[in-house]
């Protein structure tokens, strides 16, 4: 395998925990405002993503940089088409930051109150720009023969791109009943359960509707990059599944299940698209590819030998971070959100 596929092998693996990891993040500050019914039961709903919300993160921060590194055309490219889009999303991120951060710094009701807003609108738009970026990914953009996005932002909006986006946020808030359900109690708890079945329909239905219409709308099901086989199909299964273990409030092995289809679901996609990173609707050999993408040689195999002492350390703090932080939460805690 060679250095540019292990890179590409890498930023799919960090994208994908990204994925899974923030995904609870922002189901979690869609659904507190609703979850709870007073700012004590808010405050508890957040304080069960409290500990683990910003290094989350940084898996995008990491898949972010190695992007640039490792494939810097790729990196320019996304970053110029998607400009507005990222734009907004990185204000999105921002803002869940310092609402977190601030929002308990005053007890008065109309501040708390505009915070939660805050976090409700900043913790919805991510996922809706990841579930459309995403889709176009899989349909492609207008690319030309210098590598360059020739679209604008309204080229990325389409009936399929706008179904990716609202399929992700449902699923995404799905990811995020089922955490709340899982790390706190009682009236909670059941409350989590209900929002998750109801959530899980809606998520369930858009999925499958994305799935139908990626055969028609794209030309992935007939020109695969790497065939991603019984993959997609476990996904599916798995997106069936988690209904049948909210009913027996298996609620742990629901909330890992649903992180599975986050986690086929991304496989599926980096591996359809493998060897193309960004595919042209102009001309399919304008697309951007593994090799003309990449950096040079000397630049990958130094990342790799940085990479290889660091995220063994990483992985191992954040592991660390989850099971110092593992108990429940309940409304007798204090809290500092």
């Amino acid at each position: 395998m060679t250095l540019d596929t292990i890179w590409f092998v890498l930023i799919a693996v960090l994208f994908t925990g990204y994925f899974f990891l923030e995904g609870f993040d922002y189901g979690v500050g869609i659904l507190a405002l609703f979850l709870g019914h007073t700012d004590k039961e808010r405050r508890a709903v957040l304080a069960t993503i409290g500990p683990v919300w910003d290094a989350n993160e940084v898996w995008l921060i990491t898949a972010g940089g190695a992007m640039f590194a490792a494939f810097p055309r790729w990196y320019a490219t996304l970053f110029s088409g998607f400009y507005f889009a990222l734009a907004l999303l990185l204000l999105a991120l921002i803002l869940r930051g310092v609402a977190l951060e601030f929002r308990s710094k005053m007890a008065g009701t109309r501040w708390r109150g505009t915070w939660d807003g805050i976090i409700f609108g900043s913790s919805l738009v991510p996922p809706v720009i990841w579930g459309m970026a995403m889709a176009n990914m899989l349909t492609g953009v207008p690319i030309d023969a210098q590598m360059n996005f020739v679209g604008s932002f309204f080229t990325l909006i389409t009936p399929y791109t706008v179904l990716g986006g609202l399929g992700a946020a449902a699923l995404f808030t799905l990811h995020g009943a089922l955490y709340v359900a899982l790390k706190t109690s009682d009236d909670l708890r059941e409350r989590a359960n209900r929002y998750a079945m109801v959530i899980g329909a809606v998520a369930t239905a858009l999925y499958f509707a994305f799935v139908i219409l990626t055969y028609f709308y794209t030309s992935f099901p007939r020109h695969m990059g790497i065939d991603p086989g019984a993959i997609p199909v476990l996904a599916a299964v798995a997106m069936l599944a988690v209904r049948e273990l909210l009913v027996r409030r298996r609620y742990g092995l629901a909330f890992a299940v649903n992180g599975l289809v986050i986690v086929l679901s991304s496989i599926t996609v980096f591996m359809a698209l493998s060897p193309r990173l960004m595919l042209s609707t102009l001309n399919p050999a304008w697309s951007l590819t593994i090799t003309n993408a990449a950096s040079n040689p000397y630049s990958l195999r130094v990342m790799t030998i940085l990479a290889l002492a660091a995220l063994p350390l990483v992985l191992a703090y954040q592991a660390w971070t989850y099971w110092v932080f593992r108990r429940r939460i309940s409304l007798q805690d204090t809290f500092h959100y």
